[in-house]
């Protein structure tokens, strides 16, 4: 009974580390998204959250609209120029 509960709980805690996996992640060059219709809406706000942090502006790179693929984002130094489309969907 006891060795039960000892692998329930060691089952449990490998299982919790799996659940911050699908986050958005980033760094200074970059990141992704993982898509959804309301990832996408607040992609350009995730995306310049990440880079702010390096004194960068965001800038979407590409959506792929299926589940379980992503939205890819850069790091620029200098904003984006005007003519550089919005994803909006």
């Amino acid at each position: 009974m006891k060795r039960q509960a000892v692998l329930v709980v060691a089952l449990g805690l490998t299982l919790a580390a799996c659940v911050g996996v699908y986050g958005p992640k980033g760094n200074d060059v970059g990141g992704i998204i993982p898509w959804s219709p309301e990832a996408e809406e607040m992609a350009l706000d995730t995306a310049q959250s990440n880079c702010s942090q390096f004194n960068k502006y965001a800038v979407i790179t590409s959506i792929h609209r299926e589940y379980g693929d992503y939205i890819s984002y850069a790091c620029w130094w200098k904003p984006p120029p005007r003519r550089t489309r919005r994803h909006l969907s």
